[in-house]
């Protein structure tokens, strides 16, 4: 399946839906793209390049950072890599033992050549995903990629409708519960929870699958609520 053209999100930052089957499961990830104020563009979670796709990123700038932000999102990588060379690959951690064949290094301490745009958190508590949470200060925009989700939409097929029900995730954005069963230290989850929120969020956009742009920090500690009272 082919991925989508970039849509304007808000000054500085584009997004790319792209469809596929998870297991069985259809459903849509998404690809962020942020204009540096170096007008370079940094790229979370890349997503396969149709011409067209390819033809707007390379008109908006240069591409320098591509970020694989989780342990599970990597699938695409590779591939977008080879269509921008020039650009460094950065891996969450963990991810490199688990690919080895992807020619990325793993994410700088902090600060990176991203700032003053970005700033990164690694959610901690969770080595089995070892999320990176993103935070578009200039926006207010937080990117996460899969510890929190809402599968949005009215119409889903049945099987996407049926796992975002069964994983608590269908009607407003949540901690889906495969991701709670892989907390290992419930008081460092939480930890980084509470961090996340002491930013000045304004816009939320989860890559399964919603840009949340109403009540954005209410709705996120709505959501993370699990994890907070876990470490109680």
């Amino acid at each position: 399946m082919t991925s989508s053209t970039l849509i304007p999100v808000c000054e500085d930052i584009w997004q790319a839906r792209h469809a596929l089957v998870v297991q069985g499961v259809p459903a849509h990830t998404r690809m962020t793209v942020v204009r540096l104020r170096s007008g370079q563009l940094w790229v979370h979670s890349p997503v396969p390049l149709c011409d067209e796709l390819l033809a707007q990123l390379k008109q908006l700038g240069p591409v320098v950072a591509v970020v694989a932000p989780n342990c599970a999102h990597h699938l695409f990588a590779d591939a977008f890599m080879r269509a921008f060379p020039q650009a460094t690959l950065y891996l969450a951690p963990g991810l490199a033992r688990k690919r080895p064949d992807l020619p990325g290094q793993p994410l700088p301490a902090e600060p990176g050549h991203w700032q003053p745009d970005l700033n990164y958190h690694l959610w901690r508590g969770m080595p089995l995903i070892n999320e990176t949470v993103w935070f578009h200060a200039s926006s207010g925009t937080l990117i996460l990629t899969d510890v929190c989700q809402w599968w949005a939409g009215e119409t889903l097929p049945w099987q996407a409708a049926l796992w975002a029900q069964v994983t608590r995730v269908r009607h407003r954005m949540g901690v889906p519960l495969h991701v709670r069963a892989m907390v290992r230290d419930a008081e460092a989850a939480a930890a980084s929870a509470q961090q996340i929120l002491d930013w000045p969020i304004r816009r939320i956009s989860l890559a399964h699958d919603a840009l949340i742009e109403t009540q954005a920090r209410d709705q996120l500690a709505r959501a993370l609520t699990p994890l907070l009272r876990r470490a109680r």
